[in-house]
């Protein structure tokens, strides 16, 4: 069957008491990586850092019955998806599963609408102030019930346009709060990594705004750089050389290779919400507090992702977090409103 946003390839269900979507790929679709019954935080693992929060946000918006939904998602594999349904009563919801367009479909429909960048604080857990922000996509005149995004703009585009627009808020802090150490994170996919230009870009934009090495972080999803270590040790390396940082995403996600993350030259870990969010089971607790160690030994930042209560903040410092991040302290906001998170 053919929709207007490409050839249909499968089902979803969504299933709220639980907060898991099931996912079933048509057999010919070769999209056995998503199929399957998922937590929001566990599929996150092969979907690229931009398509996480969009996919969150369309299942945590209140739905009346009969509302239609579509959301667009980048796989970590280069490929994109669409999903485009209904809600009905109870918060469940379900729909059809699209593959999304290729680039002479994109042409065909025309210009999209604009990418905007919004910003989600990190917190220093040493000082308790905004140390840096992660940046988000949101396309404009995006409303809190749209969450299609913009399936015409290819995925290159996307991390240049992103890296752009985080630059150059980056700058705009810089000025207004010059007395700040301010950075600002973007998230990069597998694909990403494998462009020749994306060096010479980041160079660019560090020496055009004046940044100090490690002002402009990178984030890498850890599956993303496993899929292919060497690749990613090279191109992190490439990134380190012209001044910028580089974060690894979401570890703990996945099968990590230790004597791979010796070899990366990583400044930070973001631990995967998942495993935050288990804060309080003492397994959990030994786990992290081993891992932060293991960072700090590395000379490595740790910061815990998916934080939604502010009373965790003195058991993460305890366990040897520098960094907090989640709903606890802010949604993603403008580069506006993010400057006046700062403090004068």
């Amino acid at each position: 069957m053919q929709h207007e946003r490409g050839s249909e390839v499968g089902q979803w269900w969504w299933d709220p008491d639980s907060r898991r979507l099931r996912i079933e790929p048509d057999r010919q679709a070769s999209l056995d990586e998503i199929g399957g019954v998922w937590t929001l935080d566990s599929l996150g693992v092969v979907l690229d850092g931009l398509s996480r929060s969009r996919l969150a946000r369309m299942f945590d918006m209140a739905h009346a019955p009969n509302q239609e939904v579509a959301c667009a998602l980048g796989l970590s594999t280069g490929r994109a998806v669409r999903l485009v349904g209904a809600f009905g009563q109870n918060g469940r919801a379900s729909g059809r599963l699209f593959r999304a367009p290729g680039p002479e479909l994109s042409q065909q429909a025309g210009p999209g609408p604009d990418l905007d960048a919004v910003f989600q604080p990190i917190v220093s857990l040493v000082t308790g102030h905004v140390a840096g922000f992660e940046a988000l996509a949101r396309w404009d005149g995006e409303s809190p019930e749209d969450h299609s995004g913009d399936p015409s703009m290819d995925e290159g585009a996307l991390a240049q346009n992103m890296l752009i627009r985080a630059s150059e808020a980056l700058a705009t802090w810089c000025r207004a709060r010059p007395e700040r150490s301010i950075f600002v994170n973007v998230n990069l996919t597998g694909r990403d990594l494998a462009s020749d230009d994306l060096p010479n870009l980041v160079e660019a934009l560090i020496s055009s705004h004046g940044f100090e090495p490690g002002q402009l972080r990178i984030e890498l999803t850890e599956q993303a750089a496993l899929r292919d270590a060497g690749e990613a040790i090279r191109v992190a390396r490439a990134l380190k050389e012209v001044g910028a940082g580089v974060v690894l995403d979401d570890f703990g996600s996945g099968h990590s290779s230790f004597s791979w993350l010796a070899a990366l030259p990583a400044d930070g870990l973001k631990i995967d919400p998942e495993l935050t969010r288990q804060i309080e089971e003492r397994k959990v607790r030994v786990i992290l507090e081993t891992v932060t160690l293991l960072a700090s030994r590395l000379g490595m930042s740790a910061t815990a992702e998916g934080i939604e209560d502010l009373k965790q903040i003195s058991l993460l410092r305890s366990l040897g977090f520098h960094y907090a991040q989640g709903f606890a302290f802010s949604h993603p906001v403008s580069a506006a409103q993010a400057l006046n998170l700062l403090d004068p």
